[in-house]
C-alpha cells in the first residue's frame, strides 16, 4: 500500500512539474529534482530518470504544440530552423561541457546559472511590452550557453533557452514549443550517454515520472493557446526571476 501511494505521488509531482514546464518552457527538472531528493531518492536515480522523461515529453510536447498551432515546425519555417539550430548547439554544448564539468565547483556553477536566469527574467519583465528585433547571433549564443549549463549541472536549460529566445525576438508561444522539442533531443543525448556508461538504469522511478509528465502535455498546449502572448511573456519573465532567485538563495543562504 505505501508503495502504491508513493507511485501515485510521484506521478502527481511529475504531472504538475511538467505542466509548468510545457506551459512556460522551464521548471521541470529544476523543481522536480529537489522534491525527489527530499523524498529519499539518490541523484544517480533521479538524473537519468528525469532525462528519460524529458526526452519523451519534450518530443511529444513539441508535436502537440505544433498541432495546436502554438509553433510551426514545417520544414523551412523559421521555427523549424531555430529548433534545428538549438538542437545542434545543445548536443555540442552538452558534449563539451561534460569534459570540464568535473573541474568546476558545483556551488560556483549554481550561482552562475541562478544569476544568469535572474537577470534574463528581469530583462524580459522590463522589455515585455517591446517587440525585440530577431537576431540569429543572439539565438545561437544563448542556445549554446543553455546546453553548456545543462551539461555541467543538469539544469539551467529551459529558462535560458525560452527567455533567451524571447529577448532575441522570437514569439513567446513559439519559444516554448521550440524549447520543448530541442530539450527533448538534448535529453536523448544524455540518456544515450548514461546507458553507454553501463550504469544501472532506474526502471522503477522512470515510468512513474513518464506517466505523470505525458499526461500533462495536452493540458499545457491548451493553456498556451488561450493565454495572450504579452501575458505569457510576462509570466515567463516572472518565473525566470523566481527560479533564478531560488537557485541563488539555496546556495548563498
Amino acid at each position: 500500500m505505501p508503495e502504491i501511494k508513493l507511485f501515485l505521488s510521484i506521478i502527481l509531482l511529475a504531472f504538475i512539474c511538467e505542466l509548468v514546464d510545457s506551459t512556460l518552457g522551464m521548471g521541470y527538472g529544476t523543481t522536480l529534482t529537489p522534491l525527489l531528493l527530499i523524498i529519499g531518492y539518490e541523484p544517480i536515480d533521479v538524473v537519468p530518470a528525469i532525462l528519460f522523461s524529458e526526452f519523451i515529453t519534450g518530443v511529444l510536447a513539441g508535436f502537440v504544440h505544433h498541432e495546436f498551432g502554438n509553433v510551426n515546425f514545417r520544414r523551412g519555417s523559421l521555427d523549424f530552423k531555430i529548433m534545428l539550430l538549438m538542437s545542434i548547439l545543445s548536443i555540442v554544448g552538452v558534449l563539451l561541457s561534460v569534459l570540464i564539468a568535473v573541474s568546476l565547483p558545483q556551488n560556483v556553477v549554481k550561482i552562475y546559472i541562478g544569476a544568469l536566469v535572474f537577470v534574463i527574467g528581469l530583462a524580459i519583465i522590463v522589455n515585455h511590452r517591446r517587440r525585440a528585433k530577431f537576431s540569429w547571433r543572439r539565438v545561437a549564443g544563448l542556445g549554446f550557453l543553455a546546453a553548456f549549463n545543462k551539461g555541467i549541472s543538469g539544469g539551467g536549460y529551459g529558462p535560458v533557452v525560452t527567455a533567451g529566445q524571447i529577448l532575441s525576438g522570437v514569439n513567446s508561444k513559439s519559444a516554448i514549443g521550440i524549447t520543448s522539442l530541442a530539450e527533448g533531443f538534448t535529453s536523448a543525448v544524455g540518456v544515450i550517454t548514461y546507458l553507454a556508461s553501463k550504469a544501472p538504469f532506474p526502471w522503477l522511478l522512470a515510468p512513474s515520472l513518464l506517466i505523470g509528465a505525458v499526461l500533462s502535455v495536452p493540458f499545457s498546449a491548451l493553456v498556451i493557446r488561450w493565454v495572450p502572448v504579452k501575458r505569457l511573456t510576462l509570466a515567463i519573465g516572472c518565473f525566470s526571476v523566481l527560479l533564478g532567485g531560488y537557485t541563488l538563495g539555496r546556495v548563498l543562504l
